[in-house]
Order: C-alpha cells, then sequence, then structure tokens
C-alpha cells in the first residue's frame, strides 16, 4: 500500500507541473478531503479571525490602525509560509526554509500558523489589561481547537501542524526585538508649521498618538522604513500651501455650510480600519476567483507585508516632516508668513486624529492594498467590491455597506473624504497614496516571486 501511495504522489507531482497553476490540488490528490488544501478557505477564516482579534486590542496595545496591520502582516507572512513549506514548492518562501511533505494538511498548517503567532502577540503586547488578554487568549484557543477537530486525525494533521508551528516559530523570533512598543518618534516643537496635540477637554491632557512608535519597527520587505520618503508638505508661504489651507478651511469644518450630507456622511464612513476593509475584500475577491490555498495565502501576505511596510514609512515620515493638521494651521494662520491665509480661533474639523498631518496614514495603507489587488484582479476586481465600515462615528440609519466599481475609485474618494472630514490638506492624501503605491511595488518586486523567477534591479 506503501509503495502505491508513493508512486501516486509522484504522478500527481508530474502532473502538476506540466498542468501549471490551474490543477488544483483537489484534482490532484484523489483522497485529499475537498477544503483540505484544495480551496483558500482556512486561509481566509484565520484571515478574518486574525483581522477581528488585532484590531480588537486597545489603541496603546496594538489596536490602534498602523500597529494591527503590522501584527496582520505577521500572521499572514507566517500562513504563506507554513503553506508554502508544503509538497512543491511554488514560491519564494518569506522566512521558512523547512520542507514539508506533499500530503501533509494544508489546512492544519493554516490553523497553526495563524494560531502560533496570534498567540504570541496577544500574550506579549504591553497596555493590555490581563482579563482582556486571558479572554482572548482563550477565545484563540477554542478557535484553533474547533479547526482541528474538523481535520481527520493522523500523519497529515500532525505533518500540518508541524509546518505550521515551524512557520509561526521563525517569524516570532524575526520580529522579536524589531522595535514594536519602542519610545515615541515625536519631539515636540511649537514653531509654525509643526504638530501640536489637541487637548482632551474632560481630562486637560495632551490626546497622543497610542502607536507613536511605528515609524521606527523594522521593515518586512524594505531596506530601510525612509527608503520612499516623501518629498514633504508644501511650503507655508506658496500659493498652493495657502489653496490647500482655504479648501479644508471651507468644507473640512464641523459646521461647514458647503460640504454636502453626502460627503458628511462618506467623511465619517472612512473612519474605518483600512486594515480591516481590505482584508475583507481581498477574501471575498479571492473566493469570487477561485484562488486555491497557496494562492490566497500569497494574496494575503504580499497584501498585510506592503501594508505594514507603508504603515512603518507612513509613520516615519510623519514624524520626520512633524507637519502640522488643518485645525493647529486654521488657528494659527497668522504665523504661517502668508497673506493668502486667514486665522479663524475657533476653527475645528469634523473628524481629528492624534499624530501629525503629513502623508495621510489611511491613504499609505489604501496605497498599499490596493496596488497588490489590482495585480491581481484588475482595477474593477473583476466586476466591483463591496466595502463594510465599522467606522464608530456612523450615525443611526446610515448604510454600512457601500458598492464600488474600481480601486481607482475608492483611492480617489479617499483622497477628497479626508478633506472633507478636515483631517488632511491635500498633499499628504496625494503623497501617502504614492508612498503606499510605491511600497507594495517594491515589496511584490522582491518577495514571494514563484520558484526561478529572478528580479532585475
Amino acid at each position: 500500500m506503501r509503495s502505491t501511495r508513493k508512486l501516486t504522489v509522484l504522478v500527481t507531482g508530474a502532473v502538476l507541473a506540466l498542468g501549471g497553476v490551474s490543477t488544483s490540488p483537489s484534482e490532484a490528490h484523489p483522497g485529499h478531503g475537498h477544503g483540505d488544501g484544495a480551496t483558500g478557505t482556512a486561509v481566509r477564516a484565520w484571515n478574518e479571525i486574525t483581522v477581528n482579534t488585532l484590531i480588537g486590542l486597545p489603541g496603546p496595545a496594538g489596536g490602534a490602525p498602523p500597529a494591527a496591520q503590522v501584527h496582520v502582516a505577521m500572521v499572514q507572512g507566517a500562513v504563506f509560509d507554513a503553506v508554502n513549506a508544503i509538497g512543491r514548492q511554488h514560491y519564494r518562501p518569506y522566512l521558512l526554509d523547512e520542507r514539508f511533505p506533499a500530503g501533509a494538511s494544508m489546512d492544519a498548517a493554516v490553523a497553526a500558523a495563524a494560531y502560533g503567532v496570534l498567540r504570541d502577540i496577544v500574550s506579549t503586547v504591553p497596555n493590555l489589561p490581563d482579563t482582556s488578554r486571558t479572554t482572548a487568549l482563550t477565545t484563540l484557543a477554542t478557535q484553533y481547537a474547533a479547526a482541528l477537530a474538523d481535520i481527520h486525525d493522523g500523519w497529515r494533521e500532525a505533518q500540518g501542524i508541524a509546518a505550521g508551528e515551524a512557520a509561526a516559530r521563525v517569524m516570532i523570533a524575526a520580529r522579536r526585538d524589531d522595535g514594536r512598543f519602542g519610545p515615541s518618534q515625536w519631539v515636540p516643537n511649537t514653531d509654525p508649521g509643526h504638530w501640536w496635540p489637541l487637548t482632551d477637554p474632560a481630562t486637560g491632557q495632551l490626546v497622543l498618538d497610542p502607536t507613536p512608535w511605528v515609524g521606527a519597527v523594522e521593515p518586512f520587505t524594505l531596506e530601510s522604513s525612509s527608503q520612499f520618503r516623501t518629498r514633504g508638505p508644501l511650503r507655508l508661504s506658496s500659493a498652493r500651501y495657502a489653496r490647500e489651507l482655504n479648501e479644508v478651511k471651507a468644507i473640512g469644518a464641523v459646521n461647514s455650510a458647503v460640504r454636502t450630507t453626502t460627503q458628511t456622511y462618506i467623511a465619517r464612513w472612512w473612519q474605518s480600519t483600512p486594515v480591516r476593509s481590505w482584508n475583507e475584500v481581498s477574501r471575498d475577491l479571492a473566493m469570487r476567483h477561485g484562488l486555491d490555498v497557496v494562492d490566497t495565502a500569497r494574496l494575503l501576505a504580499l497584501q498585510n507585508l506592503s501594508g505594514a511596510d507603508a504603515a512603518i514609512s507612513c509613520w516615519n515620515d510623519k514624524y520626520y516632516w512633524d507637519f502640522w493638521r488643518p485645525w493647529n494651521a486654521i488657528q494659527r494662520a497668522a504665523e504661517d508668513g502668508n497673506p493668502a491665509t486667514e486665522p479663524d480661533a475657533t476653527w475645528l474639523p469634523l473628524i481629528t486624529a492624534p499624530y501629525p498631518d503629513h502623508p495621510s496614514g489611511h491613504l499609505c495603507l489604501d496605497g498599499a492594498h490596493t496596488r497588490i489587488l489590482r495585480t491581481y484582479f484588475g482595477d474593477t476586481g473583476d466586476g466591483g467590491f463591496s466595502i463594510t465600515s465599522i467606522s464608530p462615528l456612523l450615525q443611526p440609519g446610515d448604510p454600512t455597506v457601500r458598492q464600488f466599481d474600481s480601486f481607482s475609485q475608492v483611492l480617489d474618494e479617499i483622497v477628497e473624504a479626508r478633506i472633507w472630514a478636515g483631517l488632511h490638506f491635500r498633499t499628504p492624501d496625494r503623497q501617502g497614496k504614492r508612498l503606499g503605491m510605491n511600497v507594495a511595488r517594491y515589496a511584490a518586486a522582491h518577495y514571494l516571486q514563484p520558484v526561478g523567477y529572478h528580479h532585475h534591479h
């Protein structure tokens, strides 16, 4: 019996090699239960668990969008390495060089990799109350046990778990002293043009960035966190700066007379973490296009590794330029040396954020995620896609789900939405979008490439 099984594996290996990527593992392995390695179901399920677990942490414990994105990248990098390590290697690994037998359970590998990294993150993040930590760890353990209960016990499951645990181990080791939760990057400066935090009226305390260390984290794919430094903010004395200030002053004010009801709704709607939005879109499109387990894992890894490096680059850039937000700039316009701007001491935005203006954090992430999604599915995703907002600023009766025709349409809208919100000048939106795209382009050119592919610099 053993010799025939070995023969079958050799034959299917040849079939896969000839048939290219179109042969799905379920056809190639007759005895391989459908859903165990055949489809991306487990990868999508654990991606959803991952995103929900990590954005559910309090802001200072890593739940804020840029930090959550760094953590999601750790999980998805490990999940990719785990499934890519089983059988014939289709892509270059991210970190894991070990190999595991072709019959190993892909689903077990996915669960063990995701669970291993998530458990480590939740166990080690600071600023997390003990009760929250215990609850999160218990929930994860239950989800992991449920995933394994669905997989037939035996050597396939054991080998899959071994692959997943190995992938988790190398990721955890690689990120052990990577600068997460290090010192704040902010150097306070009260000069014109520099950011200054708002004061919480309830406590009288400055409202500070919950994750001011993100810009000092070691990147996942880039050579350095300042590799794609933006051109920087406009000169305060320039005509274009005055135009951008006056634009946001009119349409971004909390009580703006020119912003429409729809614009106000859209501005609030986008106060939803991009990490959640783009992973949801990715899962939907991967399922719609029938991506198999390895390609689903690779898509989510490329997307989130790019997203993490975009967040790291963006936060590095924010504190490098330390540029003031519209509400600093408009209240203090008498100090900018620009005759075309007028101060308004009472001006307040529709929405606030506790870190410098330049570039837009949201658009850095949007640029990176959509750049990867576009390379897989084209600009329209082949038929459009929907996004669900979990913005806490939505009003009762506001629709949470919206339909989009293309990724470029979404990016154009978010550039405007951040201005309607009074959060950003136009230039940091544009430069953030470009930064995210540049990071993703670099990551995709240098990582997780098909075996035998060589990137030429």
